[in-house]
């Protein structure tokens, strides 16, 4: 992911642009429509360690597409089995 850093960091926009569709980064905002969460969720998610933060360039954050889609499908299913969010976030996180 290191690569993929350096190359939304540069300024050329085009460049940002390949980063993005190659490698399925997904900024909060596209989270917020795609997912229909709120953005003080996708912060606390972001703060307590469920969702991952890959880069940031200014106030974007860019989230890896693919663990996005994956997490947020597990919190919602074990959030309707009645789990807590800390519990959620020890069955991600393995602790």
């Amino acid at each position: 992911m290191q690569k993929v850093y350096n190359m939304i960091m540069q300024k050329d926009p085009g460049d940002m642009e390949e980063a993005l569709k190659e490698h399925r980064l997904i900024s909060a905002k596209d989270i917020i429509a795609k997912y229909h969460l709120t953005y003080q969720t996708i912060n606390y998610y972001t703060d307590f360690g469920l969702l991952s933060m890959v880069c940031k360039k200014g106030n974007v954050r860019y989230y890896d597409g693919v663990e996005v889609r994956q997490r947020i499908g597990k919190i919602v299913k074990l959030a309707r089995e009645g789990y807590s969010l800390r519990l959620i976030r020890k069955k991600l996180l393995g602790i």
